[in-house]
Parts: structure tokens; sequence; C-alpha cells
């Protein structure tokens, strides 16, 4: 199916401290701040071509805002919303321009996430301080924190795995690649899609809660694995405890390494996996037991990484799977382990 999506262009959190925030991923992480307004932060890795690509601003709790995305073209951004229209379940509303970008459509999905579509956004030019040697490069490589290159993907929480992914599949053309399927049970608990040869720059986790819109992570780019744990140990110098990793994932084969932001907001830095080009790609299903989430089938993952954004009354599933008491829960729906109404597919 084609897509009039061309890549994810920024990720936009909301942290009750965004001061606080925007200080942890300038000075512990790596990224730095281009623009403020207000109690809003603009921030940019060294490999973004745009000039930002994540954005912190005012929020009770550590959420997802948007997720935001480029099109191919401008006819391109006008053919997405059509589509999105078409689909019957969804109306959003244009915006004539953001910081840095033109204007741009936001719709809340079947499940709750806010997306914007845009096309026109900002080229970044470097300043003579940070322009690189090489003309592909649209500033010079960072050496400080993480030093992350761009931004990666998003995994957001949601009620049905399979009724999210296939949405989004026919209305905007994301690319399905993946599923994990419980050993138990043939119920869905994680998913991935993609815009463009990339494993996923979209992630699924399945959600017990009632609130919609939940996001598990956000996830930047590094070139390479060993960059994971000179992260992890940069992090515990400086008071920042790893959640999970450094390993490898199955589903993508990215290597991966999971800590928390000051709002407690899930960050992943990730490298390597595999490139995909096959255009009539069938989703493939693993099961936990095949590593989908550890390729090695070594190590077990803290029960915390099952904790999505807004905190609410519930768990999410991983790739992993699910908790022991998550899995008698999605297996039994009438458990009293919680109010919370799932979707089983």
């Amino acid at each position: 199916m084609n897509t009039p999506l061309s890549q994810i262009a920024y990720l936009e959190i909301a942290s009750p401290d965004t001061s606080l925030s925007a200080r942890f991923y300038t000075e512990k992480f790596g990224m730095r701040i281009v623009d403020q307004i207000d109690d809003t932060y603009y921030l940019r890795c060294w490999g973004d071509h745009h000039r930002y690509s994540l954005v912190i601003s005012p929020g009770e709790d550590a959420a997802l805002k948007t997720m935001a995305w480029r099109t191919t073209s401008a006819a391109a951004l006008d053919e997405a919303v059509e589509r999105i229209e078409a689909m019957g379940d969804v109306t959003g509303q244009w915006s004539d321009a953001g910081v840095s970008h033109g204007r741009s459509y936001s719709f809340n999905g079947p499940l709750g996430h806010n997306m914007t579509l845009l096309w026109d956004f900002e080229v970044y030019e470097a300043d003579e301080e940070h322009r690189s040697v090489f003309p592909d490069r649209p500033e010079k490589r960072s050496s400080h924190g993480a030093a992350p290159r761009f931004l990666d993907h998003v995994t957001i929480a949601a009620t049905d795995v399979k009724r999210f992914a296939e949405w989004y599949s026919k209305a905007l053309g994301f690319r399905i690649m993946a599923f994990t399927e419980l050993e138990e049970a043939p119920i869905t608990v994680f998913g991935v899609l993609t815009t463009n040869e990339k494993s996923h720059d979209l992630g699924i986790v399945l959600d017990t809660s009632d609130t919609a819109g939940r996001v598990h992570h956000i996830a930047f780019w590094v070139d390479h694995p060993e960059d994971l744990v000179r992260t992890a140990d940069l992090m515990t110098e400086n008071g920042v405890p790893i959640e999970y990793g450094p390993s490898i994932h199955g589903i993508g084969e990215q290597h991966y390494l999971y800590f928390r932001d000051p709002s407690t907001l899930r960050v992943e830095l990730n490298s390597g996996g595999y490139r995909n080009y096959v255009p009539d790609w069938e989703a493939r299903t693993w099961k936990p037991s095949q590593g989908s989430n550890n390729f090695f089938r070594n190590w077990n993952m803290p029960d915390s990484m099952m904790e999505a954004f807004p905190a609410a009354a519930g768990k999410t599933a991983t790739e992993q799977g699910a908790s022991p008491e998550l899995t008698e829960e999605l297996l039994n729906p009438w458990s009293t382990t919680t109010d919370a109404k799932v979707t089983h597919r």
C-alpha cells in the first residue's frame, strides 16, 4: 500500500517541570535547545535535518501530546487528510502554521492518540559553530552525552493492537511488520508499523487501562551498538538508573537501552536493526519464547517496563509478552484484578 507519509518528524511530550526535563535532554542525553517559547522547549539531535525533533511542553503528568509525521509532498498532505476523513470515524482540524513549519492537520485516532501531519518544515541550517565539514550532515557530530543522531520511533499503548495497526495501515499506508502473541492464547500484545524501510517507526503495546492515548516510550538512534554501553555508563555515573538493557530485540533486531527522564517518561536509545524493502511483506507473528523482546532469550524484563504514561490503573504488555498477573487477566476477561475493559485480537 502506498503511504503519503515520509517519516516521523517530531514528538511533543508533556512534563510537570519542563525546565528540569530540558536540562536532562541537553546536559545528560546530549540534545540541544534551539527554541524556547515561555515554558515550552524545542530540541534537536545533531543529525536531525529539520530544526527540531522533540518538544517539551507543560503538563500535569508525563505524556505524549502529539506525534508529528511529515508527508512526501504538499499534495500528499491533502491526500492523507482525505484518506483519514474517508474512514468516517475521525475528524481533525487544520492549523495555518506552527513553530518552524507550515500548515498542519491534527486528529485523534480511533484509540485516542493525537497525530499531526505536515509537509512544510524548516530545514535546519547550522551556524558556524555547529557546521559539519561533511555536506550531507546538518551539523557536526556531537560528542556530548549519548549524542543521539536523530529521533527514531515512538511506541504507544492501545487497548487493541491489531485494530490500531489495521486502521493506520488503511488510513495512512503504514506497513505492518510484526506482532507478538502470548504463548497461552492468540492474544496480540505488541505490534510494529513503519512508513519506510526500518522495522518500525511506530510501535503498539497492549494497554489494559481506561486511559486512552497513552505512550510507552520515545526512542532515538545512535550509529553504533557500542554507544549504548557508553551511554549506560554515562547515565549511571550521572544518577540515571538503567531500566532495561543493553541487549538486542528479536523483532527488528535493534540493540536497545531504556531509562527514564525526570518526568518518569521512558526513553529508548537504539542502534542496528534490519532494513526491509520487500513491497509485499506480510507481518510475521512472534511468540515471546522465540525472543521477540530479547533476541538471546537470556534476560528477564523488569515489570516496570509494563508501565505507560500518563500513569493509570492497569498495565501494558510489551514484545516480551506479559507478566504472570497480566497474562492471567488477559486470559480471563472476567478477572477482578482490574476494572479495565480490553479487546483481545
